[in-house]
C-alpha cells in the first residue's frame, strides 16, 4: 500500500419512513465505521427516508436550509474527522413551476463538517418491470444536470471522487467523464430494486471499475422496507481490476470496509490505457435501397 492509501467504508441500510429513526441508525453505523479506521464513509441512496407515497414523502422532508438531517451529518463528520458521503436524501425544493418539487441529493462533508459538494441525481428511474413494478421517479424528483467531481487530496485522502446515484450507474459516459478528469474513486450509492439488482448490480459495478481503472464504492439499501419496497443490498467496494474487495449481504444493515490505494488505479491505467487511447467517433448510417 502506498502512503496515499486510506480506508473506505460502505454503510448498508434498511431505511424506513421515519427520518429521525433513519438518521439515528445511520449515525450508529457511521460511528462503527469510523471506529474501524475508515476515513471516507458512504451511506446509500435515500439514507433518510424510503417512502413510495408522494404525499407522505413531501410531508416528511425539509428544504436544504436548516435541514436537521443535513446539520446532524455535518456535525458528525466534524466530530469524527471523516469524509462523510451521504449517498442521497430527499430534499424539498421551491415548486415554482408546479413540476417535481423534490431533489434526490447527495452530500459530501469534509472532516471539518463543511459541505464540500452536493450532487442531484441526473438519470431518473422511469421503468416498468416484468414483475409488475412500475417506477416514475420523474413524477416526484427534479433531475440534476451537472456531474460533480471532488478533489479530496487536501484532507488525508489523495484522490478525486466522482459522484453518482443509483440509476446513474447504467450510464457509462458519466463515469468515463469523471475518470478522464482524474477520478480514481467512483461512487454509486443506491437503492436498486431486488429484481434489477439480482440481474445487473454486480456486473455493472465491476464494469464501471474495469473500464475506468478506478475503485467503485457503492453503499446500498437492503431488504424489505416499511413502504413495501424490496431492495437488493450487496453494498460493495471494487478495485480497478474488477475484484470485489468487500461485499455486504442482501438483507442486513451493516458496515463493510476496504483499503483504497489511488496508486493502484494509476497502475491499472498504465497497464490498460483505455482512457488515453479513447477516441471520438462519428456515426455513418447506411440505408439500403429497396430492390427494384
Amino acid at each position: 500500500m502506498s502512503q496515499n492509501s486510506f480506508k473506505a467504508a460502505c454503510i448498508q441500510l434498511n431505511s424506513g419512513t421515519s427520518v429521525t429513526d433513519n438518521v439515528t441508525v445511520a449515525t450508529q453505523l457511521i460511528r462503527e465505521a469510523a471506529a474501524l479506521g475508515a476515513h471516507y464513509i458512504q451511506t446509500p441512496e435515500m439514507t433518510t427516508i424510503v417512502q413510495q407515497k408522494r404525499s407522505a414523502l413531501e410531508a416528511a422532508i425539509a428544504p436544504e436550509v436548516n435541514n436537521p438531517a443535513v446539520s446532524a451529518f455535518a456535525a458528525l463528520a466534524d466530530e469524527l474527522k471523516i469524509w462523510l458521503h451521504i449517498g442521497s436524501m430527499a430534499v424539498a425544493l421551491p415548486n415554482t413551476d408546479h413540476g417535481p418539487s423534490i431533489a434526490n441529493r447527495a452530500y459530501l462533508f469534509q472532516p471539518d463538517g463543511t459541505a464540500a459538494a452536493s450532487y442531484d441525481k441526473i438519470h431518473m428511474f422511469d421503468v416498468d418491470l416484468d414483475n409488475g413494478e412500475s417506477w416514475r421517479e420523474s413524477n416526484a424528483y427534479r433531475a440534476g444536470s451537472q456531474a460533480v467531481l471532488v478533489d479530496m487530496t487536501p484532507n488525508r485522502t489523495a484522490t478525486k471522487l466522482g459522484l453518482a446515484i443509483c440509476y446513474d450507474l447504467r450510464f457509462a459516459d458519466l463515469f468515463r467523464t469523471y475518470a478522464q478528469a482524474g477520478a480514481t474513486v467512483l461512487g454509486a450509492p443506491a437503492a436498486f430494486t431486488r429484481q434489477t439488482g439480482a440481474a445487473h448490480w454486480h456486473v455493472l459495478q465491476r464494469a464501471r471499475a474495469i473500464e475506468n481503472g478506478a475503485f467503485m464504492v457503492s453503499a446500498a439499501q437492503a431488504g424489505t422496507h416499511d413502504d413495501g419496497r424490496e431492495t437488493f443490498g450487496h453494498s460493495m467496494i471494487v478495485d480497478p481490476w474488477g475484484i470485489i474487495l468487500a461485499e455486504a449481504d442482501g438483507e442486513t444493515p451493516s458496515v463493510i470496509t476496504a483499503d483504497i490505494d489511488p496508486e493502484l488505479a494509476n497502475a491499472a491505467r498504465r497497464n490498460i490505457p483505455s482512457l488515453s487511447n479513447d477516441r471520438p467517433v462519428t456515426l455513418r448510417t447506411i440505408t439500403q435501397r429497396a430492390a427494384a
